[in-house]
């Protein structure tokens, strides 16, 4: 028999599995194109940007903080990588010059936090605004398309018969829960979140460890950002708008707490799917976009309860 503890500690991801599962089976009851294997892989590309920002927001949330510029840093890492591909760099340079841009832009919130000691919503605030101007300005507000097929293929092609974003997803969400489980940072990362004061005095390095979690999160906007731009074929300066609030929602929806020190990997990417799978159907039922609205954000506020009430059952 598990322990009581054990129980207590996992109802929550439990609950978040329970919730996905009985969510699918309603929806194939509604609507027989729900279950067909073109529909789920259709689902799982939709939910691939989402997600991705969604396990870097994971890992900023678990250390108690919040990073509401992980949109707008797509948006800029997506201008650079297309005007990189424009200019005839080779893709993984390109890629990489992206993701460096996403992560130079978390490091910035990381350090406003860390050491400016802003709170988190106010840096990261600031940051939005300064990357969406920035990705207008290089812009002039318009879109940048045109890109080489075998950049495409990141967006078209497929493997095993599974879309090759899918495979993208599925490898950041390895790597991210491993890093998490079984690393020296891992550690600290949980540990910052769940008593900031008691890590300092155990001697955690908690400002480079903070820099350390927001430039995480800004590298995995900007690799979602390469993932969306693939797909549309164009880099929108625009793009990501609202997108903060998406990965926020999935976040929490998969049982992160927003006060820090509690969630998982795992978690993130069913809330993710959730969010996803609630979307597709809504969308098979012919619901109004603006009554999917009002279920989301229902869902949203059911799932911050139930971490209160969990919460509150763990005192």
């Amino acid at each position: 028999m598990m322990p009581p503890r054990f129980l207590v500690t996992h109802a929550r991801q439990a609950g978040t599995v329970a919730v996905f599962v009985v969510l699918c089976l309603i929806l194939s009851l509604l609507t027989p194109h729900f279950l067909t294997t073109s529909n789920l892989l259709n689902v799982a590309q939709q939910t691939v940007i989402n997600a991705v920002i969604a396990v870097g927001l994971t890992y900023v949330i678990l250390s108690a903080g919040i990073d509401l510029s992980v949109g707008s840093v797509l948006a800029l890492a997506g201008v650079v990588l297309a005007l990189a591909l424009q200019a005839g760099w080779p893709v993984p340079l390109a890629i990489g010059a992206c993701v460096l841009v996403g992560a130079a832009c978390g490091t910035v919130n990381g350090l406003l936090v860390a050491f400016g000691r802003l709170p988190p919503f106010i840096a990261t605030l600031g940051l939005m605004s300064v990357a969406r101007g920035g990705a207008l300005l290089v812009t002039d507000g318009r879109p940048v398309s045109g890109f080489d097929a075998s950049f495409r293929w990141l967006a078209t092609g497929e493997v095993l018969g599974i879309p090759v974003p899918v495979w993208c997803m599925l490898g950041v969400y390895a790597i991210a829960h491993f890093v998490l489980k079984r690393t020296k940072f891992g550690r600290y990362v949980v540990a910052i979140g769940g008593n900031e004061e008691a890590s300092l005095l155990s001697g955690v390095p908690v400002a480079a460890c903070k820099v350390g979690i927001y430039a995480l999160g800004g590298g995995l906007a900007a690799a979602a950002s390469v993932l969306l731009t693939a797909r549309l074929n164009s880099a929108q300066p625009i793009a990501g708008l609202s997108y903060e609030l998406d990965a926020i929602a999935a976040t929490v929806i998969g049982g992160t707490s927003l006060m820090g020190g509690q969630g998982s990997v795992f978690g993130t990417l069913v809330g993710a799917l959730i969010m996803g799978v609630l979307r597709n159907g809504l969308n098979l039922l012919g619901v109004s976009s603006y009554v999917q609205q009002v279920v989301i954000g229902a869902v949203i506020i059911a799932a911050v309860l139930l971490d209160s009430v969990f919460k509150g059952s763990k005192r």
